[in-house]
């Protein structure tokens, strides 16, 4: 998690040289934000992720040498807590399932406007996920098309393993809430809180609340 005192440093993925300066001039506006390094493709991106070690990646899909997927299941195969956006104009069913599934930190559209940008930058760099709008109906209409029995008995399984106040914490990461809210919402410490999303994403053997929000979507699955 990034010190609120510090600025928040990012690395930019994306082919086309014209969005890449764009995205700088927007989010080097906020005098929190620096971007550190800029490249075009995916494999440039794990090479300098690994040397400049961003608090923040905010990555496109559709890039040459190697796309955004697979560059940042690589980049979280060597830095599990990364930070990584996605931010493109594609959200196809697959595209969305496979960059979330990955561990990714959020995914928005190029469209999404400079002000929520920025504020989704801020709030994924300090442990929140962050989806757009229309990617979390996506996300809710997808687990819900695909052999729903299946996959929502699977996901009902798997939320068995946690006890009582564990689920409701579960629905409440799935629901966006960040661990101040959960507190405040269960009349519970913020260190309780901790406490049980780490027994969570344990449990769950999952590395982040994106993946927990998928589970808690397909076990509503109706």
């Amino acid at each position: 998690m990034v010190n609120p005192n510090e600025s928040i440093r990012i690395v930019l993925v994306d082919d086309e040289n014209l969005v890449r300066v764009g995205l700088r001039m927007i989010l080097e506006s906020d005098p929190n934000i620096t971007v550190v390094g800029e490249c075009a493709d995916g494999r440039e991106a794990v090479r300098m992720v690994a040397s400049l070690a961003p608090d923040l990646v905010l990555m496109d899909i559709r890039m040459p040498i190697m796309d955004g997927l697979e560059s940042s299941a690589e980049i979280l195969r060597q830095n599990v807590e990364q930070k990584i956006l996605i931010l493109t104009t594609f959200n196809t069913d697959d595209m969305v399932l496979s960059a979330l599934k990955l561990g990714v930190s959020g995914f928005l559209l190029k469209d999404t406007p400079p002000l929520d940008l920025m504020s989704a930058v801020g709030q994924v760099a300090a442990g929140k996920t962050m989806l757009s709008e229309s990617v979390t109906k996506q996300l809710i209409n997808v687990a819900g098309s695909r052999q729903p029995s299946s996959r929502r008995a699977e996901a009902l399984e798997r939320l068995e393993l946690l006890t009582e106040r564990e689920r409701e914490i579960a629905v409440a990461m799935a629901r966006g809430h960040s661990n101040p809210e959960i507190a405040s919402t269960l009349f519970i410490s913020l260190a309780t809180v901790k406490t049980h999303v780490g027994r969570v994403l344990e449990k769950l053997n999952m590395d982040n609340r994106v993946q927990v929000a998928l589970c808690v979507f397909e076990s509503e699955m109706d």
